[in-house]
């Protein structure tokens, strides 16, 4: 009997584990892969450690230090970024491996798929091909993709970009976002703990872009006066990313309802509660689409990546005038239900993959990669 393929997964936010988390699952539960779970970046890090919601799920193979606390400056990502690199790397070395699997953009999934791809390990890659020229882990992304061997993007457009890069039709597999796995499965807050959030009509999701922190507090500041205007306001904290401080400080200083961070199972409940999301983050277009509610997209971030009819977009308001983010609040507030149409697959992400890593063809999957330019 041939044995399983062990599948290392690297996982290095809260964010990106909700998304990662149905296809771990589905790794773990298929019958000739073996799942392998590394844990880095921001889990690791106080006060709410994420890592335990990571091992509440799955055995973990290894926890991977990389980011300090309270550094977020770019130069301390590269740091970290080294860090990461050579972690990944020992434990490589010190296991079998077959395949490691990363998602996104972030420094984690970069270092992850660095060391595997340099030490003679085949990198599968979810969410390739995407579009987010607003932030700095754009080129990352790409950079991911040209280290990997199995591509697993989320639609087909982001399929095609990865093919005019020069990768391999046959290397390319669309299995859709796994944003989108599992959320019929997830009812609403209760009242009790909606109530304890605050009941709020509109939770915001700003995300740093890399600007300097004091750029990054008055943009947030102005989404949340624009909020504010329109009813009960809950805001996320940011991701751990240069210019987070800033937005924590708007947060403070707006009088907005704040929240650190919410497991995936709860927030997509809160989502299912409140009328709009508004800020820059991949939720807007991905889940509130999936879910059938209003998003406001403020900013750059998630430029080039496909638009759904829940979104309205503003595209760079003036750090001074925020009357555009309060238009198109009150226009998506105003408006009917939002269509459930998106471009991001059936729920079925997790599945796919696991039987792509199972079954994919180390010849069509080769080390020495080809490219067709």
């Amino acid at each position: 009997m041939t044995a399983p393929r062990r599948i290392a997964v690297a996982t290095g936010s809260r964010a990106e584990f909700g998304l990662l988390h149905p296809v771990m699952r589905a790794i773990d539960d298929h019958p000739k892969l073996e799942l392998a779970v590394l844990v880095a970046g921001t889990h690791l890090l106080g006060p709410d450690a994420t890592v335990t919601e990571v091992e509440a799920s799955f055995d973990i193979a290894a926890r991977i230090p990389m980011l300090e606390p309270g550094e977020t400056s770019r130069v301390r990502d590269a740091e970290a970024l080294g860090r990461g690199l050579s972690g990944f790397a020992a434990w490589i070395g010190a296991h079998t491996v077959d395949c490691m699997l990363v998602l996104g953009d972030r420094i984690e999934a970069f270092a992850a798929a660095a060391a595997a791809s340099v030490a003679g390990i085949r990198v599968a890659h979810m969410h390739g091909g995407d579009r987010a020229p607003g932030i700095a882990d754009e080129a990352m992304r790409h950079a991911i993709t040209m280290l990997s061997h199995i591509h697993l993007p989320a639609t087909r457009r982001s399929a095609d970009r990865i093919i005019a890069m020069g990768e391999v039709s046959a290397r390319v597999h669309v299995v859709g976002s796994p944003a989108v796995d599992g959320l019929d499965a997830i009812p609403a807050l209760d009242d009790e703990a909606f109530d304890a959030l605050g009941a709020p009509d509109i939770v915001v999701l700003q995300h740093p872009l890399g600007r300097p922190a004091d750029h990054e507090q008055a943009v947030a500041t102005g989404v949340f006066k624009a909020c504010r205007r329109a009813g009960r306001v809950l805001a996320m904290h940011p991701n751990h990313d240069p210019g987070r401080e800033g937005i924590l400080a708007a947060i403070q200083g707006s009088g907005v309802g704040g929240c650190r961070h919410l497991p995936r199972h709860d927030f997509v409940g809160l989502l299912r509660r409140v009328r709009l999301l508004v800020g820059n983050s991949s939720a807007g277009l991905i889940e509130c689409a999936a879910l059938g509610v209003r998003s406001v997209n403020v900013g750059p971030r998630q430029d080039g990546r496909e638009r759904p009819d829940n979104v309205l977009d503003v595209p760079d308001p003036r750090q001074d005038d925020f009357d555009e983010v309060q238009a198109a609040i009150a226009t998506a507030l105003a408006g009917p239900a939002a269509p459930a149409r998106h471009p991001f697959g059936d729920g079925d992400a997790g599945l796919r993959t696991a039987a792509v890593l199972a079954s994919f063809d180390l010849e069509t999957h080769p080390l020495a990669k080809k490219t067709t330019h």
